[in-house]
């Protein structure tokens, strides 16, 4: 089994869904994201994703954007998220979210062989779909890495069972149409893309975009198999007035969301 597989193995033997933590790597700087990555995990976290900052997030909202502008800004470069994923992999199971185009920029396979090296476990595609997946699936499988897909409330049945079938880990549910962000409910579809999901796999199901509070987790951890928090993490950090302060701040906002996701 993969660290995915073993993770959701435990987590469901204990009866609760997994917390998934979003924070990009390079924001505010590479040194404080890597204290930000293991200060939530300490808080909870049982999943890492390791954000690639990227100059045209197209399905990241306001939050995230910014971020990864600074990230950028600061200079932060592929090389560096397989940093970060080095630095923090062996605390929980780590996977990089990113766009495709700078991993095509990087080398699949070149990718595949430096994430696997470091301790990833993965790669989050957003803007991949399986059907156009073919060197990441070949990439993937040669260095031992699970693939996450995403399906949204849009797709249709042929899509959900496609990306079920090409996924591994879990599968990515994205519970609104529209960008990511903090919400001050979760969606009414995202319920009901599990259902139709449940109906077509047996794999774990993430649900992701809008949660930020401890109310919103255990709403979310009563259907899905995980959790998915990533714009309130980041704006621990945005809105911090030092490193250390947005430190703090994740690791509180992680207890507070794996308190609030007992089943």
């Amino acid at each position: 089994m993969s660290r995915l597989d073993e993770l959701f193995v435990r987590t469901r033997e204990e009866n609760r869904a997994a917390l998934v933590g979003y924070l990009p790597a390079g924001f505010p700087d590479l040194k404080t994201s890597i204290a930000a990555i293991e200060a939530m995990v300490e808080g909870g976290v049982d999943l890492v994703e390791v954000g690639l900052p990227y100059s045209d997030p197209v399905m990241d909202g306001p939050v995230i954007q910014a971020a990864a502008d600074r990230a950028l800004a600061a200079g932060t470069r592929t090389s560096d998220v397989i940093d970060v994923v080095r630095a923090v992999g062996s605390s929980a199971p780590t996977v990089v979210m990113t766009y495709w185009n700078p991993v095509e920029r990087y080398g699949v396979q070149r990718f595949a062989a430096d994430l696997a090296d470091a301790g990833g476990a993965g790669l989050i595609t957003p803007d991949l779909t399986p059907d156009e997946a073919g060197e990441w699936v070949q990439a993937s499988a040669t260095h031992g890495l699970d693939r996450i897909f995403l399906v949204a409330p849009s797709s249709t049945d042929a899509r959900l069972v496609m990306t079920a079938d090409a996924s591994s880990g879990f599968v990515y549910a994205t519970s609104v149409m529209g960008v990511t962000g903090q919400r001050t409910q979760t969606s009414s579809a995202a319920p009901a893309l599990v259902e139709r999901l449940r109906g077509v796999t047996d794999k774990p199901v993430g649900v992701g975009l809008g949660v930020s509070n401890r109310e919103q987790a255990h709403e979310v951890a009563a259907f899905a198999d995980a959790v998915i928090v990533g714009s309130a993490l980041v704006r621990c950090l945005l809105d911090a007035s030092d490193g250390a302060a947005g430190v703090a701040a994740v690791r509180d906002l992680a207890v507070e969301l794996r308190d609030g996701m007992t089943r």
